[in-house]
C-alpha cells in the first residue's frame, strides 16, 4: 500500500511541475492549493531534497523547484524514495535473492512477475503526464 507521504511526494512534484516558472515556489502555496498541512509537508519536502528529486531555497524568493524537466521523473522513483522498495514480497527486495527456498519455490514466478508488472507501470509513467492530465469530475 502507498502511504500518505508517497500520495503527496507525488502531488507536490505534480504541483511543481505544474506552476514552474523558474522561480522557487513557496510551500505555503503548494500546502492551500493541495489541502495538506504544511507542517506535514515540510516533513516530505526535506526527504524529497536529500533525495535530489527538488532543491529548495529558504528566505525570500524561496521556497521549492524540479531538479530536471518534468518528463524526465518516472513516478516509481518518487515512490521508491518516499515508501522504499516496491517489492511485494521479502524474497525480492534484494538483486541477490538468497532465499533457501528459491530453488523449490512454486510461487516465486508469480511474484517476479507481478513485482515487473507493477515496476514497469510506475517506472513507465511520467511526472509530465500527471501534470498535464485533467481531474475527473
Amino acid at each position: 500500500m502507498i502511504s500518505t507521504r508517497g500520495r503527496y511526494a507525488i502531488r507536490v512534484m505534480i504541483d511543481l511541475a505544474e506552476h514552474e516558472n523558474g522561480n522557487y515556489i513557496p510551500l505555503k502555496d503548494i500546502a492551500e492549493r493541495q489541502d495538506i498541512s504544511k507542517k506535514y509537508l515540510e516533513i516530505i519536502v526535506k526527504e524529497m531534497v536529500s533525495g535530489g528529486l527538488i532543491v529548495g531555497a529558504s528566505g525570500k524568493g524561496g521556497g521549492y523547484k524540479l531538479c530536471r524537466k518534468p518528463e524526465e521523473y518516472s513516478v516509481g522513483e518518487i515512490i521508491e524514495l518516499m515508501e522504499g522498495t516496491l517489492a511485494s514480497v521479502a524474497c525480492l527486495t534484494t538483486e541477490k535473492n538468497e532465499c533457501p527456498h528459491r530453488s523449490a519455490c512454486k510461487t516465486l514466478p508469480l511474484w517476479e512477475e507481478y513485482d515487473r508488472m507493477v515496476h514497469d507501470f510506475f517506472y513507465g509513467k511520467k511526472l509530465s503526464e500527471l501534470a498535464e492530465t485533467k481531474p475527473k469530475k
